[in-house]
């Protein structure tokens, strides 16, 4: 399985705490915005549904063992709110993630999602992950400034309507 450790993180505007069932009811209020799911479909979660789905991540591996899961919460520390969430599936082989950000809309323009993503995108490459990738709608335009400030570019692969985005390195 993947090398990479999943501690918290800190830049200098954010700590990037390890996903919890505990972040549930903070996460559901970061995640009401229904504007948040123009591009992906859906509906802001309850905390129900969030302490289930935590509970499932905290495994940090999947049932069968192929990927493992890297999910942390985006607290600002200018006023230690949840601003969203990061996070990267890592391929059993270490070498790949699949990527992605998710910034409340109330601390979005802030450019939290490429500083949250970047520290994480380092943590991965100090860790031996060589590559990765991101599921961007096409019309989503913040995401993809967040993907090409990251060195992301976009690639011919569509599924379920997204495009994925690339960087030779994590």
């Amino acid at each position: 399985m993947s090398r990479v450790v999943p501690d918290p993180l800190t830049s200098a505007h954010l700590t990037l705490e390890l996903l919890t069932a505990a972040h549930a009811s903070e996460m559901a209020v970061a995640l009401a915005d229904p504007a948040l799911y123009e591009f992906t479909g859906g509906e802001p979660p309850t905390v129900d549904q969030l302490i289930a789905r935590y509970r499932t991540l905290e495994s940090r591996v999947s049932p069968d063992g192929s990927e493992a899961w890297f999910n942390w919460a985006v607290r600002a520390t200018d006023d230690m709110a949840i601003a969203g969430y990061v996070q990267a599936t890592v391929v059993a082989s270490g070498d790949h993630a699949e990527v992605a950000w998710v910034i409340a809309p109330s601390h979005q323009g802030q450019g939290l999602a490429t500083e949250a993503a970047g520290a994480m995108l380092h943590r991965l490459r100090t860790q031996g992950v060589q590559r990765a990738s991101a599921w961007i709608h096409p019309g989503h335009r913040a995401s993809q400034a967040v993907a090409r400030r990251l060195g992301f570019s976009p690639t011919a692969e569509i599924s379920d309507r997204e495009v994925r985005w690339s960087r030779a390195e994590a």
